[in-house]
This record gives structure tokens, C-alpha cells and sequence, in this order.
């Protein structure tokens, strides 16, 4: 299990660059590539990153369950299969 700092600071970077590359994709689809569309961009992502950062706290604890349950380790499988 990664150390809670690791973790902190991954979901810190995680949510950046995907903050940054949702508002940006999706602020374009909407816009198209103009002048409002560069505008805009930089308060979307003020809006999505912490909201992003905030739902990984809580998804982050149950996506690490649920990845535990769909990979167990080979010992596991022929120990309980």
C-alpha cells in the first residue's frame, strides 16, 4: 500500500492533468477553437479541479477495493478455487 503522501500528491497531479484536459476537451466541443473558447477554459478548470480532487477522496478508497477483489494474486485463486 502506497505511503498516504504518494497518494496525496498523485491524486494532486491526477486531477490536475485531467482537469486541465476535460475543461480544455470539453469547453472546445462546445465553443470550437475561438477566442471565448481560450477565455473560458482557464475558469472551468478553476471550477473542475478541486471538484475533481474532492470526488477522488472518496473514489480513490473504492476504486483500491474493488481493484483488490478483481485482481487477486494466483495463490489466492488456487487457495479459495
Amino acid at each position: 500500500m502506497m505511503d498516504k503522501r504518494t497518494v496525496l500528491i498523485s491524486q494532486l497531479l491526477m486531477t490536475f492533468m485531467m482537469a486541465v484536459s476535460m475543461s480544455g476537451i470539453m469547453s472546445l466541443l462546445s465553443l470550437g477553437p475561438t477566442a471565448a473558447w481560450l477565455d473560458i477554459w482557464p475558469k472551468q478548470f478553476l471550477i473542475a479541479w478541486p471538484v475533481a480532487f474532492v470526488l477522488t477522496l472518496v473514489a480513490w478508497p473504492l476504486s483500491m477495493a474493488l481493484t483488490r477483489r478483481l485482481v487477486r494474486p494466483a495463490s489466492d485463486e488456487r487457495n479459495n478455487g
